[in-house]
């Protein structure tokens, strides 16, 4: 049995027994299926497990820290949309932070749900004191406020937080919270009082936990993974890197033992306070969203909070190489040696990794999606919540090449330079000709990645995970794969939330398509957290061992 082969339980199959079907196409998987989609605000419950919430996704998983199980707790289809943290009171409810709606709720031990409060804005940090709850904003002046899950006006501590997060109680009997934007760590007075500034230049500040000797751990969310320790008592400091990056959360069992999740590549993780690492929950794409494949091979995938990078090589890393942390990136596409990039933040940018240059392309964007480079070398993208396809050319000047579609997804360019679109609202893929948008195929599923190989051109299905190909010269549709692991998981009730004005929303839906440099085709499988390799048995095509 290959790995391949192996049953790799997933977020999207439990099971790990389901497998894409294919006459045509021999499927294999770049990366492992990932168990979470990412992983953010992280606690032990009274039974010993490890909660860990899930933003990306509306979902709240718990890890036995011994096996390395996991188990949906929080379904996607709660009330819950997007968790960013949790912690448990004295009687056992779990207590929960809905970042993009405002809201905080609460799960009792029975499971039911009740909503605290809502109206807030961007709940992230929240903390359990004895009976107590406080919650503070992950937004600019921010407020860290005390909820009443009996009912009652919030109680206001204090506001001007520069991003709040992960907070905790400290031995000294005071609140300590970070200041995101300011490398800052702050402590205050549950029953009130003055804030106080406890630590400067500390790098990155997303979470501040204590371990049980009472010393203050600081995680950061940067690329490295560092971690802070501080003695409240003298200030002195020892800083570790653990190559875990983005990190987002910690929490410590009753041996002392500190494991910590990743916004940017879930999992869960192990650490000791050398740096040294142990995975418990293999990390793995949270997408991933767009992909695009260079000269050399390498797959390129935005991931929401980072670039990452897949060899199909047995030497990658589980979940691939974190190029670069990027907010909210959704699109990419490879060109000669540089990335091109669309994220939720509505701008557009070109990526030089060999001389780590960012360039800004466009900015004030609805929803840009899938990007493609046209043959003059100007860049062309689905700007999915203006219902346009725009080009920005060389000078960053921005035309617009169609408008009034419904939901344009992904752009792909023929041989004879046509531009086509998906537009997965539409159910129809359509060809741009003189500004207008003139149907190619229709009737289709939520027809969303798109890419053109040869006179065919192919569509990823997510209505029924299934990929379709279209020739260019006769027009002649087929399937051509099946039971792609695209889209929420079978039987989820809910559909993707809208999207929201906050920056810091869950993404919208894209299973990206790509070309590779051997011919082959590779499917972003975001239901999974994989990438998959479409080998067409019609032609010679370099195998690449996966796992």
């Amino acid at each position: 049995m290959t790995r391949d082969a192996m049953p790799h339980p997933s977020r999207f199959d439990a099971t790990g027994l389901r497998r894409p079907t294919s006459e045509r196409f021999d499927v294999r998987r770049l990366n492992p299926p990932n168990r979470l989609w990412g992983a953010n605000g992280v606690a032990f419950g009274p039974d010993g497990r490890l909660y860990v919430a899930q933003f990306l996704a509306g979902q709240i998983s718990a890890v036995d820290p011994a096996s390395g199980d996991v188990e949906v707790v929080v379904p996607l289809d709660s009330p819950v949309q997007a968790p960013d943290d949790l912690a448990f009171g004295a009687d056992g409810s779990m207590y929960i932070t809905d970042l993009t709606p405002g809201r905080v709720w609460r799960r009792g031990p029975d499971g039911d749900y009740g909503l605290v409060r809502d109206a807030l804005r961007a709940p992230n940090g929240i903390a359990c004191v004895g009976d107590r709850l406080f919650v503070n904003e992950m937004t600019v002046n921010g407020r860290l406020l005390e909820l009443f899950p009996g009912g009652g006006d919030p109680v206001v501590l204090t506001d001007g937080l520069a991003l709040g997060n992960a907070m905790q109680l400290g031995p000294d009997g005071h609140l300590y919270y970070p200041h995101m934007m300011d490398n800052q760590v702050w402590r205050i007075p549950p029953d009130g009082g003055a804030p106080e500034l406890f630590a400067r230049d500390v790098h990155d500040p997303v979470a501040v936990r204590f371990d049980r000797g009472g010393t203050l751990v600081v995680l950061s969310r940067g690329i490295a993974g560092l971690v802070t320790r501080i003695d409240l008592a003298t200030g002195a400091r020892s800083v570790v890197a653990s190559g875990v990056a983005g990190l987002d959360n910690a929490a410590f069992d009753a041996e002392n033992r500190m494991f910590v999740s990743s916004f940017a590549s879930g999992g869960v993780t192990e650490m000791h306070s050398d740096g040294r690492i142990r995975e418990i929950v293999p990390r793995g794409l949270d997408g991933p969203y767009g992909i695009s494949v260079d000269l050399g091979g390498t797959v390129h995938a935005a991931d929401h909070y980072r670039l990452a990078r897949l060899t199909g090589s047995a030497t990658d890393e589980p979940g691939g190489a974190t190029h670069r942390l990027m907010p909210f990136v959704h699109g990419v596409t490879a060109d000669a040696g540089l990335l091109h990039v669309t994220s939720q933040l509505g701008e557009v940018r070109t990526e030089d990794p060999t001389r780590d240059t960012n360039r800004l392309r466009a900015t004030g964007l609805s929803e840009p999606g899938g990007v493609a480079v046209a043959p003059d070398g100007s860049l062309v993208v689905a700007e999915s919540g203006a219902g346009r396809v725009v080009r920005i050319d060389e000078a960053d000047a921005l035309t617009v090449l169609a408008e009034g579609l419904a939901h344009p997804v992904d752009v792909a360019f023929d041989e004879r330079a046509a531009c086509y679109v998906s537009d997965d609202l539409l159910g129809a893929v359509l060809r741009i000709e003189d500004g207008a948008a003139v149907t190619v195929a229709d009737g289709l599923g939520a027809p969303q990645g798109l890419a053109v190989r040869g006179d065919e051109l192919f569509t990823v299905e997510v209505a029924h995970r299934r990929l379709r190909a279209i020739s260019l010269t006769t027009g002649e549709s087929r399937i051509e794969a099946e039971d792609l692991a695209v889209g929420l998981p079978p039987g989820t009730a809910r559909a993707d939330p809208a999207p929201v004005a906050a920056p810091a929303g869950p993404p919208r839906q894209f299973a990206g398509l790509a070309v590779g440099a051997d011919n082959s085709l590779l499917v972003s499988a975001n239901g999974e957290g994989s990438v998959l390799r479409l080998t067409d048995r019609r032609h010679d095509s370099e195998e690449v061992t996966v796992r």
